[in-house]
C-alpha cells in the first residue's frame, strides 16, 4: 500500500529549507557534505569547519541569545572482552576459576533454562567444581516488577560473578542485578538515564559478569546497556554506563541453532537498525555538553572513526546474510556471521549510540494493546524489540538523508543500490526505499504501525512518549532539542510510519 504522505506546516517547510540549504549547498564542492570526523589538527578544519545545523530562525535567535554548552572534544570505546567460535561455551567454567569467583548467580529465562546450553554451562560449572545458584525466571522483554524480583533474588544471595544466558532481555536483567546488589541501598531510579530517572554516574567498580547470547541481535554481550520498561512512569527506559558492560562475551554460534526463524528475523532488524542508527549519529563532536569530568561521558557518544568500521561492517553482513539466517534454519554459516554482525553492531552503537528508530521504537513497544508477533511462544501482547525498531526506518532515514547524504548513500550501496547518478538530495529517499524492500523481502513483517495496532489517534501519546528518550534523541540529527519543535518533528515522522 503506498504510503499516505501528510503536508508539511510552513514551519516544517521552511526548517528543511534551511537543512538543505545549509548542510549540502550546491555550488560548494566542501560544504556540500562536510565530513563526520574531521579535527581541529587537520589543515581544512579552520577554513570550512562545518557549523551546527540551523532549526529554523527562532532557534537561531535563541542561540545567539543564550550561550550553548560547549560540544565535546573527545571519545571513549569501551566493549567486553570477546571470545568467538562454536563451542567456546564449554570453557565458562575455567573463565570462572580464572576470576577467583566462588558464588556464581547463572540467569536466563522460563524458555532458555530447556535448552542445551544451560546443559553445557551447567557441567562447564560442574567440572570445576563450581557452586552456583540459578535465576530462570527473567522476563522477555523486561518490564519493573520482572527487573525488581531479580534484583532480589540476587542480592541475599550475593554472588561474587554473574553468568547470563539467553537475548538482550535475559543479560539486560543480569546487569541491572549486578548493579544493585553493588549498590544494595539505591533506590531503583538513581542509576536510570535522565530525565526519567536520576541518571547517576556508577562510581564503584561492579562484579564480574559473563554474558552467553543466544541470540543474534542485541548486541547486549558487548555494551553497558540494560532496557526496561518502567512501568510506574509508563515509559520504556534503562540504564547506561560503561562499568555495565559484561566482563567477557562467549559468542558461540552453536548456541543461536535453536532460535526459531521469526527470532532470528526480529534479532536481526535490531542488529540493522544498531548499524544504520550509529553510522548517522551526530558527529561526537557535535555532541554537547562537554563532561565536566570524564566519568559523566555518555555511552552513547555520537559516531566516530572507530564505531564507523564496526557499524558499516555490520550492516554489510545484515544484508548479506539476514535473508538466508530467516529462510534457512539449517544454514550455519549464515547463522554464525549474524552472531558476529550482531557482536560488531554492539561495539558500533555502544560507544556511538542509537537514535530515531529505538527512541520512537519504546513507546511502540511499551503501548502495544493486543499485537502479538507471529512466530513467538507467549500468551501477552508482543511487539519484539526489532520489529518495533524496523516499522519506523523507511520514515527516518527518509528524514535524516540531509543530514549527510553520503553516509546515507554508502549505507544504500550496501543494500545493492546503484548510487553512482543519485543527487545528494534524494539521498534519504534512496535508502529509504532500499530498506523497504529488504523489509518486505524478509516476509512477515508489519509495513507499518498500522499493522501492529496503531492509529493516527495514538500519535500523541507515542510522540509524548518518545520525548523522555533524551539520550538517544540527542544523537538524531533533524532534531532541534527544542521540545515543541520536536513534537512536530515526531508527529510528522510517526504519521509517515504509519504505513508503506
Amino acid at each position: 500500500m503506498p504510503a499516505v504522505r501528510i503536508a508539511p506546516t510552513r514551519a516544517v517547510r521552511a526548517r528543511n529549507l534551511l537543512r538543505t540549504v545549509q548542510n549540502h549547498p550546491p555550488s560548494c564542492p566542501c560544504h556540500s557534505n562536510p565530513t563526520y570526523h574531521q579535527t581541529q589538527s587537520s589543515p581544512h578544519f579552520h577554513r570550512h569547519r562545518p557549523r551546527p545545523r540551523s532549526n529554523g530562525l527562532a532557534q537561531g535567535l535563541r542561540r545567539l541569545a543564550t550561550p550553548s554548552p560547549l560540544p565535546d572534544y573527545a571519545f571513549e570505546l569501551a566493549a567486553s572482552s570477546i571470545r568467538f567460535g562454536p563451542g567456546s561455551t564449554a570453557e565458562v567454567g575455567m573463565d570462572v576459576v580464572n576470576m577467583g569467583a566462588e558464588r556464581v548467580m547463572l540467569v536466563t529465562d522460563p524458555g532458555v533454562a530447556k535448552l542445551p546450553v544451560m546443559e553445557n554451562v551447567r557441567k562447564a560449572l560442574a567440572q570445576q567444581g563450581v557452586k552456583w545458584e540459578e535465576y530462570t525466571t527473567c522476563r522477555v522483554e523486561p518490564k519493573e516488577a520482572s527487573v525488581k524480583d531479580a534484583i532480589a533474588a540476587a542480592k541475599p544471595y550475593n554472588p561474587d560473578l554473574f553468568i547470563a544466558v539467553g537475548g538482550g532481555s535475559a543479560m539486560d536483567t543480569t546487569k541491572m542485578m549486578n548493579l544493585y546488589t553493588c549498590n544494595p541501598d539505591a533506590d531503583l531510579l538513581d542509576f536510570v538515564n535522565a530525565p526519567v530517572g536520576k541518571g547517576l554516574p556508577i562510581r564503584g567498580k561492579l562484579r564480574p559478569l559473563i554474558a552467553i547470547p543466544t541470540t543474534a541481535g542485541t548486541g547486549s554481550e558487548t555494551t553497558g546497556t540494560a532496557i526496561f520498561d518502567l512501568t510506574s512512569h509508563q515509559t520504556k527506559t534503562g540504564v547506561a554506563h560503561r562499568a555495565m558492560k559484561p566482563t567477557l562475551g562467549i559468542c558461540d554460534p552453536e548456541n543461536t541453532r535453536t532460535m526459531p526463524s521469526a527470532v532470528a528475523c526480529s534479532s536481526g532488524l535490531d542488529v540493522l537498525c544498531h548499524s544504520l542508527e550509529s553510522w548517522t549519529a551526530i558527529p561526537y563532536q557535535q555532541r554537547r555538553p562537554r563532561p565536566t569530568n570524564p566519568i559523566e561521558r555518555p555511552a552513547y557518544q555520537g559516531a566516530n572513526p572507530i564505531s564507523d568500521i564496526f557499524s558499516l561492517q555490520a550492516l554489510k553482513s545484515v544484508i548479506k546474510y539476514l535473508p538466508r539466517a530467516v529462510a534457512d534454519p539449517d544454514d550455519y554459516e549464515a547463522q554464525e556471521q549474524m552472531l558476529l554482525a550482531a557482536t560488531l553492531a554492539g561495539v558500533g552503537f555502544g560507544n556511538a549510540g542509537v537514535h530515531l528508530c529505538h527512541g520512537m521504537s519504546y513507546p511502540i513497544s511499551g503501548m502495544n494493546r493486543s499485537y502479538m508477533h507471529n512466530g513467538y511462544d507467549v500468551s501477552t501482547p508482543l511487539i519484539p524489540h526489532g520489529v518495533s525498531v524496523a516499522v519506523t526506518a523507511p520514515a527516518v532515514f527518509r528524514f535524516t538523508g540531509p543530514s549527510n547524504p553520503d553516509r546515507h548513500l554508502a549505507a544504500a550501496e550496501c543494500f545493492g543500490v546503484d548510487i553512482s547518478n543519485v543527487k545528494q538530495e534524494n539521498a534519504g529517499e534512496v535508502l529509504s526505499e532500499a530498506l523497504k524492500e529488504f523489509l518486505v523481502k524478509l516476509g512477515d513483517q508489519p509495513r507499518g504501525l498500522k499493522q501492529v495496532g496503531y492509529t493516527r489517534s495514538d500519535i500523541d501519546v507515542l510522540v509524548e512518549g518518545t520525548l523522555p528518550q533524551r539520550r538517544v534523541l540527542m544523537l538524531a540529527p533533524g532534531l532541534s532539542g527544542v521540545q515543541e519543535e520536536d513534537k512536530e518533528t515526531l508527529t510528522a515522522l510517526f504519521e509517515e510510519a504509519m504505513e508503506y
